[in-house]
């Protein structure tokens, strides 16, 4: 965790602004929650976060006129939020007091290290530099998203893909939310499997990490797989 004395030193402004921009490429390379959750912490963080106290302390009331949403919508984010342990609650709400939210600085490098370098090399040696003790792992935690319903499911593409689908939403409903939920069928001739991706980033993403789920769900509906291919 970093020192809130740093957060209010000379170096201060670029580790502020660093974690900013690392919060907003998180949610620009994933899916639309966590794009609209990251947009409004940010709103949040950038107004009212009190870096000398290392903590976010607004009403929801405050918070649903900020964000333009209701205080049933702001319940459920700062919840999303905390669930995945992005912020991390201080003190409780109680008996008229406002609750005090901090940032989990570590639990933010996780969620954003696989963007840094589509910031730059500058901007990835100096993460990596500022939190090598904190994220050593590159995994995107993403557990705010429940299992998808029935209506959140890609409506594209023959049932059996649709079956494919399901299957991966049963066996991780995370990581179905994360990343296969915004995969789009293309085609499935001769063995190949054409897959369109929202980014560059999700595509690597699952190259890298996510093609042996994908191919055991799509082959035990669709049949084997020769090639995986993708378009973005």
């Amino acid at each position: 965790m970093i020192n809130p004395q740093r957060l209010t030193g000379p170096e201060a402004s670029v580790i502020k602004y660093d974690l900013l921009t690392a919060l907003s490429v998180a949610g620009l390379n994933g899916t639309p929650t966590l794009q609209m959750s990251l947009m409004r912490l940010i709103a949040a963080v950038t107004a009212r976060y009190n870096w000398r106290m290392d903590e976010l302390t607004v009403g929801q009331r405050d918070l649903a006129r900020m964000w333009s949403v209701n205080e049933r919508t702001v319940k459920r984010e700062i919840k999303r939020l905390t669930d995945t342990e992005i912020l991390i609650c201080k003190r409780r709400g109680v008996r008229g007091r406002v609750a005090a939210y901090r940032l989990n600085y570590s639990q933010i490098a996780k969620l954003s290290e696989q963007c840094w370098p589509l910031v730059g090399p500058d901007f990835d040696e100096r993460m990596r530099g500022r939190y090598r003790e904190e994220a050593p792992v590159k995994v995107v935690q993403l557990s705010d998203y429940s299992k998808p319903a029935e209506d959140e499911l890609p409506q594209t593409g023959p049932g059996t893909w649709q079956r494919a689908m399901s299957r991966l939403a049963q066996d991780n409903a995370d990581q179905f939310k994360a990343w296969f939920s915004q995969l789009q069928f293309i085609d499935f001739t001769a063995g190949v499997l054409t897959l369109r991706t929202p980014s560059k980033f999700a595509q690597r993403y699952i190259e890298t990490h996510l093609t042996r789920p994908l191919l055991a769900a799509v082959e035990a509906e669709l049949g084997p797989v020769t090639k995986l291919a993708f378009q973005s």
